[in-house]
């Protein structure tokens, strides 16, 4: 009931924002948040998206960018989506999970988006976001970006026992695997819980530990990373039909333009990592089996998370995303 009231509240400020906005009987105008906050590397290639949309869209399509997490809370924007409520996000498979258990796979890709395009990797994905939570899988952002995990206390094998790690369901089932213990908490609540020692570490990409300072209470990254990160933007399914084709072109063109942004994400990493550096982290390296083993407890340890959950349609996804069978 909660979350429905928040939703109607702010459906209502919605209508009152853009009841007062003319336009022309040809342009739509779409409604977009984001999960993620306005200005990290994480949430840039949406905000570059939305910059090239309403310029080259004009009297076509254009994007009304509501904001990212102040505006609504990054778990509701897939349900938000899913009804209508708004008619675009910004927003990582994590995020709705309680619609999609399926979408959890999609960190697990061994394959570029463009890749999956070619295989019917991105036809099968956007099949299930229209059956389960009447959504048009738009574009898919973050190829390329590693997850790792960020530690105040050595790590010098695949063997996390003794360690208290800040979680999210993304890398909860990894860690986990690896015999650490692990604490839920929003972002907000990491930096405080790194300073007081109530965790060892946490789980992040490479891109955007220096958005949120995390790196003044962070003593060291361990390399290799592990997953892919997603962020997709996403289409209410209703609000994607009512388009004309020529709209459906555009930001589908629009879409192979993001995407294709992805390409800059290896220099980014490589700039992220020496301003880790600077900042004083060290990186711990896992090197022969124990390199193995890391990467093969995070990947299998991934695939049983996402067979649990949706043993209907993992197996095909699993199939369709990874390279060896």
């Amino acid at each position: 009931m909660k979350i429905l009231t928040r939703m109607a509240g702010v459906a209502l400020a919605v209508g009152t924002l853009f009841a007062a906005a003319p336009v022309s009987a040809e342009e739509v105008v779409l409604r977009a948040v984001s999960s993620f906050q306005q200005g990290s590397l994480i949430e840039r290639p949406f905000a570059r998206f939305v910059e090239k949309v309403n310029a080259e869209g004009k009297g076509l399509v254009q994007i009304n960018y509501m904001g990212g997490p102040s505006a609504m809370p990054p778990f509701e924007v897939g349900n938000s989506v899913s009804s209508g409520v708004i008619d675009m996000a910004f927003v990582t498979a994590a995020f709705y999970t309680n619609l999609l258990p399926a979408g959890d796979g999609l960190k697990l890709t061994e394959y570029t988006i463009q890749e999956l395009r070619k295989n019917g990797g991105w036809e099968y994905i956007n099949e299930l976001h229209n059956k389960k939570m009447n959504a048009w899988y738009l574009a898919r952002t973050g190829d390329g970006v590693p997850f790792h995990m960020y530690t105040n206390k050595p790590v010098e094998k695949a063997d996390l026992s003794g360690f208290t790690l800040r979680v999210t369901p993304v890398y909860r089932a990894f860690f986990e695997a690896l015999n650490a213990s692990s604490i839920q908490t929003p972002p907000s609540e990491v930096y405080t819980a790194l300073e007081r020692g109530v965790v060892d570490g946490y789980g992040w990409p490479i891109q955007g530990v220096l958005d949120l300072g995390w790196q003044e209470v962070t003593k060291a990254r361990v390399d290799p990373g592990f997953y892919t990160v997603d962020v997709n933007i996403l289409l209410n399914l209703d609000k994607w039909k009512s388009l004309s084709d020529e709209q459906r072109a555009f930001l589908n063109k629009m879409a192979e333009w993001v995407e294709s942004t992805n390409a800059e994400n290896e220099q980014i990493n490589a700039e992220e990592a020496k301003k880790q550096a600077a900042s004083g982290m060290t990186v711990y390296t896992l090197e022969g089996a124990e390199r193995e083993k890391w990467l093969e407890t995070a990947r299998e340890a991934g695939w049983a998370q996402v067979l649990k959950a949706a043993p209907d349609t993992a197996p095909r996804l699993r199939e369709l995303l990874t390279r060896s069978k």
